[in-house]
């Protein structure tokens, strides 16, 4: 679900290789509305567990994104049908539940605290999912991520045309993922049948400037304008790794290989 977006689709694409996939949009393109295997969807208006039931999926994965109470509602929906059936949910979450934590990176078993709406909303929808017998939930935490047709990518793209300038956060420590190495990443464990929680980032971390300014020079477009913004004088951490429930070594990466990676 959400299969016009950019992880989701870009998920769709991958996994469409290998297994029989349909996915869900809410844009009036025409590419989506012409294909038999896509399905309109809104989260605020449609019955998520309709959809669901017609289509009898084996696995759903939600890369859903729309205004938070629908979303919540959406995703008490799908489980109701999970109660229901032998299907598997994977939840595509983000660092956003650890963004209260500035001074560690955070592991897969830490408690999640998050200042943002964003992460609180998703904080909220991970909990109802736990609730669920563990073999029915695979949830994976999610840094940011690039790659082509990324929308950071399209925004450092559409500044330096534009000479303005591109925000950069010299105090924040992040690790990263790409489109293409996050599909892999998923398609291992939907072969292995994996569930509970899994961090899918880079095994190391970088400074947010440091990263984004190699992104530019790889990009070369030109001479870009940084404006830096610091929300404290220390370092402060949002970074999903691993320890629990590690990836194979051939699944790991290094935040510069997510650099060079399709730029």
């Amino acid at each position: 679900m959400g299969a016009s977006g950019f992880i989701g689709g870009s998920l769709f694409r991958e996994l469409s290789r290998f297994y029989d996939c349909h996915g869900t949009y809410c844009t009036q393109d025409l590419a989506y509305s012409n294909n038999k295997r896509f399905y309109h969807f809104n989260v605020e208006e449609d019955d998520a567990f309709e959809l669901i039931h017609n289509l009898q999926p084996q696995l759903i994965i939600s890369a859903l994104r729309g205004p938070f109470n629908a979303l919540i509602t959406t995703h008490q929906h799908i489980s109701e049908y999970l109660f229901q059936s032998h299907c598997k949910l994977i939840f595509m979450s983000s660092a956003n539940v650890f963004d209260a934590y500035s001074k560690y990176p955070s592991y897969e078993l830490d408690k999640t605290l998050s200042e943002s709406v964003y992460g609180r909303f998703q904080i909220k929808i991970e909990n109802a999912l736990l609730r669920l017998p563990k073999e029915k939930v695979l949830l994976c935490r999610l840094p940011m991520v690039f790659g082509q047709g990324a929308p950071r990518i399209k925004e450092i793209r559409q500044a330096i045309i534009e000479k303005t300038a591109i925000e950069v956060f010299p105090n924040l420590i992040v690790n990263v993922n790409t489109q293409d190495k996050l599909c892999t990443q998923l398609l291992y464990l939907i072969n292995q049948n994996a569930h509970g929680i899994y961090h899918l980032g880079s095994e190391d971390l970088v400074p947010h400037e440091e990263f984004i300014q190699e992104l530019v020079r790889k990009l070369r477009l030109g001479n870009p304008v940084y404006k830096r913004i610091y929300t404290t004088n220390e370092d402060r951490y949002l970074a999903v790794l691993a320890k629990e429930n590690p990836l194979p070594a051939a699944q790991n990466f290094c935040y510069q290989d997510c650099v060079n990676d399709h730029f």
